[in-house]
């Protein structure tokens, strides 16, 4: 089988979507991505409908989406017979995760820039960073 128009490498399909080609092989080892169909010359070829689900899988990466949640996602596409209500509670359920580190990390904040404005800065031993660190 030659290469047709329409087909890819690896490193053209790592260009379009801007995902490393090792990522793009750990997500075929994974079975996030199918295996790719091979060239008369055994290279790996991919086409349009690969370009698409790498796509949904980054991007859904950049959202915060964990692998595993990302699958569930992908196996309800794959199987054709999703709603759109579930594909909703999953991302709201992200979502509420998402809302739960960002005050979590607010949190952090308040408390680091407690410790911090507690520090002069000196050029002593004592430092009140680290006793706070070290209090319970």
């Amino acid at each position: 089988m030659k290469i047709q128009p329409t087909e890819m490498s690896r490193g053209s399909l790592a260009v379009q979507t801007r995902v490393n080609s090792e990522t793009i092989r750990y997500y075929e080892k994974i079975g996030l991505m199918p295996n790719p169909a091979r060239s008369d010359a055994g290279h790996r070829v991919y086409d349009q409908s690969q370009v698409k689900r790498l796509s949904f899988i980054r991007r859904s990466r950049e959202l915060g989406f964990t692998l595993k949640e990302i699958r569930e996602l992908l196996q309800l596409v794959d199987g054709g017979e999703y709603t759109c209500a579930e594909v909703h509670e999953r991302t709201v359920t992200h979502l509420n995760d998402v809302a739960k580190k960002i005050r979590d990390l607010e949190k952090m904040q308040r408390t680091l820039r407690t410790m911090a404005s507690k520090c002069g800065g000196e050029l002593v031993p004592e430092c009140p960073i680290v006793d706070a660190l070290y209090s319970d």
